[in-house]
């Protein structure tokens, strides 16, 4: 574990922020991964008034999550979460946004986020193929759960680090320490089950598959989704540019 993630005066890992958007939302897989890498999670609900840090220099890193809103929305709690990201880049901390997190990131940078040209979403398991970049990184998984209308531009000084077919730009990789991600590696059975019957209706949307898939691709492809995030957070939290 790297100096940075370490709270020396409490001998223990420093906290990660986790940034949720909804009152029932959960950092999921990744909040338990987390939890078992001894950091406590200081969970901020913005959008009903939670504060964020002015530094993260208490914090070992911060995730911010997804939400059914978009990073276009001219909501003030949304351009000042926008805003905010800056802090994280600017010291240099480990940052990862998921979904509405890298979208978010995206606008930070500069970069456009947009609905698909055809109107067509990614509701289901979708496909993902690595970049050159990426396969140098680490191993991915061939399916990811997705659960989006929209979709990021790859913004200058970002490298891409992996694609899809119906939106290209999947995983993205600011410096060594921001990365962001289109699909969702956080999710648990019980989130699915959440998801499929209160998002019902996205279902119908073009492009969607229908909740029977849902639950078929959590027996295929769950558990190399859940290895590849074990993964995966040691080489966010490290800053480390190997191979996993």
């Amino acid at each position: 574990m790297s100096d940075s993630t370490f709270d020396r005066d409490a001998g223990r890992p420093a906290p990660i922020l986790v940034v949720l958007h909804q009152d029932t939302s959960s950092p999921g897989r990744v909040g338990a991964a987390l939890a078992r890498r001894g950091h406590r999670l200081d969970i901020r609900r913005p959008r009903f008034g939670d504060p964020l840090p002015t530094s993260l220099a208490g914090h070992a890193g911060a995730v911010i999550f997804g939400g059914p809103m978009s990073a276009n929305d001219d909501d003030a709690w949304i351009r000042r979460e926008i805003d905010w990201i800056a802090v994280a880049l600017t010291e240099e901390k480990p940052f990862l946004g998921i979904c509405l997190g890298a979208q978010m990131l995206v606008r930070q940078l500069g970069g456009r986020v947009t609905a698909h040209g055809r109107g067509e979403v990614e509701v289901g398991w979708y496909g993902l193929e690595p970049t050159r970049a990426g396969r140098d990184l680490t191993g991915w998984p061939t399916r990811v759960y997705e659960w989006h209308r929209e979709g990021f531009e790859v913004p200058a000084g970002a490298e891409l680090l992996a694609t899809g077919e119906r939106f290209p730009n999947q995983a993205i990789r600011i410096g060594r320490r921001a990365y962001g991600l289109q699909f969702h590696p956080e999710l648990t059975l019980a989130m699915m089950h959440r998801w499929t019957v209160h998002g019902a209706g996205r279902l119908d949307a073009p492009g969607a598959q229908p909740r029977h898939r849902h639950f078929e691709g959590q027996c295929l492809w769950g558990d190399r989704n859940r290895l590849w995030l074990d993964r995966f957070l040691d080489l966010w939290l490290d800053g480390a540019t190997r191979r996993g």
